[in-house]
Formats: structure tokens, sequence, C-alpha cells
């Protein structure tokens, strides 16, 4: 049977919530390089879901979601005028907080965060006389030890300080696992969730938090009181694994599949992926580099990218270093030059969300690198081209 075409990601949407709609269905689980549009998808998916009145206004919903968009119900006030007293700002407005009026969130959310941060919290709310959320800030603070006549003792920073980007990630990502908790429970604030869509738990993961975070999302399920379908997509070829597996052995049989785009038609194709790792991912993703170093839309993130794929090749040929695949031998100065701009830009914390064009001498020996690496090594033309079509 052929792998299916979907027109546009609203089409494709549909598709995936009538599959989830299909008994004893629980899981999907989505594979897709960078800038195919899984993010967008999730997007389309909970906007199906909603009933908007003649004025604009949602009424209901059906999907709780976390993607790259669930940072902007988060905003930090900074106190520029005072300097002092920092807190991240909720949107109250939205029905993601509902749970924050009636139950005490911040006790579910602390055990979570704990298992990847070692900052604290508190959460400061107020909700009117008919018990909605009117406001909604989080101070952060560090336990500090000091020495007192009694003994040690810990005193919390009443005024709050500023978490780094990477911490708040962690944070937003606990409060959403603690809103998911509330949702498996049952709990009557959280009931008019239908299904679930994650899209990209936290960005760059590190091979350890993969783990982790894929390890610690299952166990919530099996925790669980109440079935929700879930989609969970991802661009990270190690957390589908976890997934795959934790998945398989805890939960159940999943769909899975590898989306991808026609870029000539726009449209959508989904593969199914029956191993525990998306096949060819390496290859979509050196398609797209080619495609982007051809049109000049190199971004200095992409030596991370590039990186990856030298070494799954390199361990593929049995080499223990990437550097086999881009010189020629021990002596090759410029292949040893290549290697150098490899290693040093591959180890910056460079985010696909803050993207950082790259100089123009830099981009050159970038597009020389990936020239000289593909004509090294003899992928099948045709498998580049399919990903272009």
């Amino acid at each position: 049977m052929p792998d299916p075409f979907f027109k546009d990601l609203p089409t494709l949407a549909q598709h995936l919530r009538d599959e989830l709609d299909k008994p004893n269905k629980k899981f999907i689980l989505l594979y897709a390089y960078n800038g195919i549009g899984k993010t967008r998808l999730s997007g389309a998916f909970k906007d199906l879901g909603k009933k908007i009145n003649e004025e604009g206004v949602t009424m209901e919903r059906d999907t709780l979601y976390f993607n790259a968009f669930t940072e902007d119900l988060f905003n930090w006030d900074n106190d520029l005028t005072g300097d002092r007293h920092r807190f991240l700002k909720l949107n109250e407005k939205s029905r993601y907080f509902d749970g924050l009026a009636s139950t005490e969130l911040d006790t579910r959310i602390r055990p979570l965060l704990h298992r990847y941060a070692d900052f604290d919290f508190r959460i400061d709310s107020k909700t009117d006389k008919d018990g909605k959320l009117t406001k909604a800030e989080v101070v952060f603070f560090r336990n500090e030890e000091k020495n007192t006549a009694a003994g040690a003792d810990y005193e919390e920073d009443t005024f709050g300080i500023k978490i780094s980007r990477g911490e708040e990630s962690i944070f937003i990502w606990c409060f959403f696992l603690a809103i998911l908790q509330l949702t498996l429970d049952g709990h009557e604030d959280y009931k008019w969730v239908k299904y679930v869509y994650i899209d990209d738990p936290i960005s760059s993961l590190d091979e350890h938090n993969a783990i982790v975070v894929g390890n610690h999302l299952v166990q919530l399920y099996r925790e669980a009181k109440r079935h929700v379908p879930t989609a969970i997509s991802t661009h990270h070829a190690l957390f589908f694994n976890v997934l795959h597996y934790e998945i398989k052995n805890h939960l159940g049989k999943q769909s899975q599949y590898m989306l991808k785009r026609d870029k000539s038609s726009g449209s959508y194709r989904l593969e199914e992926q029956k191993g525990d790792t998306p096949q060819f991912y390496h290859v979509s993703a050196l398609a797209e580099l080619l495609e982007l170093a051809k049109e000049e839309k190199i971004s200095t993130y992409h030596f991370n990218v590039l990186r990856s794929i030298l070494e799954k090749t390199a361990f593929f040929h049995g080499y223990g270093h990437f550097a086999s695949c881009i010189k020629k031998d021990a002596n090759d100065a410029e292949g040893i030059l290549h290697q150098r701009f490899v290693d040093i830009l591959s180890h910056g914390k460079y985010s696909m969300y803050e993207p950082v064009e790259m100089q123009e001498q830099t981009r050159e020996y970038f597009q020389m690198i990936l020239r000289g690496f593909v004509e090294r090594h003899n992928f099948n033309p045709a498998l580049f081209a399919e990903e272009k079509k």
C-alpha cells in the first residue's frame, strides 16, 4: 500500500485525528527533520478542535498541546524601573492555566522540576468572585544555605531571580507535565481535553535528557486513570528511539511515521516506520542542508546538524571519528582546517529558534565541507532527488 499524500496540513491533521479515534489507538509517533512543518502541524491539529463564535471568541476546544508556541503563554516582567522584582507572567485568559484556580498546581510541578533543575519557584495568583483566574505570576529563586546559631537554614530570595533560557524551557515543560498529569487523572478542569499533541518537548536535547524526558513522559501515561489519545512529533532521532521502546514495552503498539513534504506541490506524505530509528532521517537532513546551502540560507546551528550527519556516516563506515569523512589522510591540511571548523562551531549552544546567520567566509567553508563530504561518499542521488521533489 503506497504512503498516503495530503494536500495541506489541516488535511493531514484531520487524518491524524481520525486515526486516533480508532478503537485501542493510543499513540502516534512522528519523526520529521527541522523545517518540514511539525510545529505548524500541531497548530493545525489543535485548531480543528476549536469552536469559535461570531465575535471570534473560542467557545470550545479539545486539544491540550505543547509546542514552540506554548512558551508564548509565559512572558517576563524584568522590573526595568526598580531592577529588582523579576517574575514570569502567565496568560490568565488561556484555558491552559485553568487548574491554577482550583488546585495547588505548584505541588505537582515541583517534584517534576527537581528531576531536571536545582532552582525553586513560587506561584502568586488571584481569582475573581467566580473563581476565575485574574492574575498569575511565577517568582524563581535558589535556596541559599546560611549559617545560624541553631544550625543550617535556607533563605528564599523574595524578589526573585532571572533564570536562564534553558531553565525557563525546562520549567515550562514541567508546567505542561503537571497539567498533563491532571488531565490523565481526570481532573474536572481538564475534562475538555480529548487529544494531547506534543511537539519536541525541549529543543536541542542532549542524549541524557532525551532518555530522561522520554522515560518520564511515558511514566505519566503508565500511571494514568484516563486514556487520552496522543500524538508526539520530534526531530530528535534518539528521542524517537526512546519513545519507541518505552511505549511499545509499557503502553502497547503505536503508529509510527516519518513526515515528508513535497516542495513543488506543498503536499505532505506519511511514510510508515516499523523500526526503532527513523529510516533515512540522516539522508533527509543532508538533503535539506544541500538545499539550504544552495540558497545561502545557512545558519550557525546547521554546523550541529552537519556534525551529526558526519558522525553517523563515520560510525557506519567503521571510523572512530567524523574527521575521517572529511580528511583525505592524516596530513590533509585542508581537511584538518575543515575538521576544526566543524569541531568549534558545532560546540556552541545554537538554537533553531534563534538562528544566527553565518558570515560570508564561514558560509563558504561550510559549503566546501558539505560538497566535499557528499562527493567523497557515494550516496544514492535518487534519494536526494526524492527529498527535493
